[in-house]
């Protein structure tokens, strides 16, 4: 037991190694205060494209969001950041994650937003229009905010597994918190540094995980 907490639980060690985690902390917020955003926002235009009548919109759409959801997303971050430099493009590790969490979340956040807009009744859209409202505004102010009540606990869902995706940017030698807890432990030789990173993402993630289950509780009833 006792080197159990050695090995794991070096208070000693956490304290040294905190604010060099802090460090990757702060990258780790800039990162998800790009990617998410990003992410809502292109998952947005692929559900509202999916609603267009055109097939040759739509049926590209569908693949996108096939293709994306059905790709690994560690698979996805390697090929950009590995595989586009023998096509001339070199992005940096930082940009390569973007990329790559932008092409994977807007297929899952388009699938969200769909649902929600599908779960809106013919007898809205009506509504709306006998009221004057173009289908533009229609879209804007009645169906996408009911839209969004509707899957809201599924979008803070997928934004938690977003923000847990970060740690994936290691692999591409990002300096995110992970990162900085894996050098950490390289130079310590102890397990402490990536126990006390995972007690990090524990502080942060645990509200908003509480959050999605009451909201879940509330829309059920």
């Amino acid at each position: 037991m006792e080197l159990l907490v050695e090995q794991f639980f070096n208070i000693d060690i956490m304290r040294q190694a905190l604010p060099i985690l802090l460090g990757g902390l702060k990258v780790t917020a800039l990162l998800c205060l790009i990617v998410i955003p990003m992410g809502l926002l292109g998952g947005l235009l692929v559900a509202l494209g999916s609603l267009v009548p055109s097939r040759l919109v739509r049926w590209p759409l569908v693949a996108f969001v096939d293709l994306f959801r059905a790709v690994p997303p560690l698979v996805l971050l390697i090929f950009v950041y590995s595989g586009l430099p023998f096509a001339g493009i070199r992005p940096s590790p930082f940009a390569a994650v973007c990329i790559a969490f932008l092409l994977n979340n807007s297929a899952y956040y388009g699938e969200i937003f769909r649902a929600g807009i599908e779960s809106i009744g013919r007898g809205q859209w009506e509504a709306a229009r006998s009221t004057g409202l173009g289908q533009g505004r229609t879209l804007t102010y009645v169906i996408l905010p009911q839209a969004t009540r509707n899957v809201l606990p599924d979008l803070v869902s997928n934004t938690v597994e977003v923000v847990k995706l970060t740690s994936l940017a290691s692999v591409v030698a990002l300096q995110e918190m992970l990162y900085a807890a894996d050098m950490a432990r390289s130079v310590t030789y102890n397990a402490s540094p990536i126990v006390l990173a995972a007690l990090i993402y524990l502080v942060l993630l645990w509200p908003v995980v509480r959050l999605m289950s009451r909201l879940e509780h509330r829309m059920g009833h």
